[in-house]
């Protein structure tokens, strides 16, 4: 007789994933699926799909520092790779290879994961301010290499007339197409990275970072894990990398220099870095600054008000924003408790 025993435990997965869905997890969603049709063309580009592509950036140095604990500041380096191959293979103003986007895409991606596994291959090995060295390093010299090499990257100049490709008869340029494009990608990111941290390479990287002495002990190969990390990190700068490419419709040494490196940096820690929501979250307050700080303060003073507001956040909640949310709701059941008793 057959046993029907071991599909159990998959079933139990299944159920456990529907189990940690809730109900503001829909809400929120359909927020963001309407938000469109209530909101103009500023607030559905600018706000909006700027806040998806940037916290997708973001999102890549979470997983690296919130569940490996590598703090890189490559990843917008990474990003601009991307962009990079994109335009020289798909084509741009007066050039281009000429590729279809069937190609053209995959293989930008391809190389943006292949810079950051070089990356990873040359800094796992090394912890703390010098794992942060050695990826700025790498960023900084991307970045003069790109302004200074007109062969390839045109040098300063950089590669303008750069759209996305035509797919399903679409214009992926337009507003409410290019948001949902960009929302498509950042959910699928987030679902990525939040099912990456409960499979078995996720935990074991956690574990990894906590203690990466004895999970060698047990047999675990540390180097090839955080590599791996880098590689999936990569891959989702290099997405970002793209829609960032499409919304500038440019791209530049200019979009990938140490200012653009600190701000991923600034937005991944204003949201946290414990949970793949943390990055978004940081990226809509740091748009919604960028845009209207001008109503607040001079716009040359900019970084005087973005550092205030990284300056609190580090200083009254080391985990972000979430962090601040995670106490507010504990101290509601606290008093919640106290008042039942």
């Amino acid at each position: 007789m057959t046993s029907i025993a071991p599909a159990a435990p998959a079933m139990s997965r299944r159920l456990g994933w529907l189990a940690a869905i809730r109900p503001w997890h829909l809400a929120i969603l359909a927020l963001l699926l309407v938000y469109p049709f209530v909101a103009n063309d500023f607030w559905i580009v600018q706000i909006g799909a700027q806040a998806f592509f940037l916290g997708l950036i973001a999102l890549s140095l979470m997983l690296l520092a919130g569940y490996g604990g590598m703090v890189s500041l490559a990843q917008m380096a990474i990003a601009g790779m991307a962009g990079y191959l994109y335009a020289i293979l798909f084509g741009y103003t007066g050039g281009g290879a000429g590729w279809h986007w069937t190609l053209a895409i995959p293989a930008a991606l391809l190389v943006a994961v292949l810079f950051a596994t070089l990356i990873g291959l040359l800094s796992v090995r090394t912890e703390g301010i010098y794992t942060i060295m050695i990826t700025l390093a790498v960023g900084v010299a991307f970045f003069y290499f790109c302004q200074q090499n007109y062969d390839i990257f045109n040098g300063h100049r950089g590669y303008a007339g750069l759209a996305p490709p035509m797919v399903f008869g679409v214009d992926w340029r337009q507003p409410l197409a290019f948001y949902y494009l960009s929302m498509g990608a950042a959910l699928a990111g987030y679902l990525l990275v939040l099912w990456l941290s409960r499979s078995t390479f996720g935990i074991a990287l956690q574990a990894l970072r906590d203690n990466p002495r004895r999970m060698a002990a047990l047999g675990f190969n540390v180097a090839a894990h955080r590599v791996a990390a880098y590689a999936v990190a990569g891959l989702l700068a290099g997405v970002g990398g793209l829609l960032t490419v499409w919304y500038n419709g440019r791209i530049s040494p200019g979009s990938i220099d140490v200012d653009a490196a600190i701000n991923i940096l600034i937005i991944a820690i204003l949201g946290g870095l414990r949970r793949p929501s943390g990055p978004f979250i940081g990226a809509l307050i740091f748009v919604l600054l960028d845009n209207f700080a001008i109503d607040l303060i001079d716009r040359e003073r900019f970084n005087l008000v973005i550092g205030g507001a990284f300056l609190a956040v580090v200083l009254f909640s080391p985990d972000g924003v979430l962090g601040l949310w995670d106490r507010l709701l504990q101290r509601l059941a606290k008093n919640r408790g106290a008042r039942g008793t």
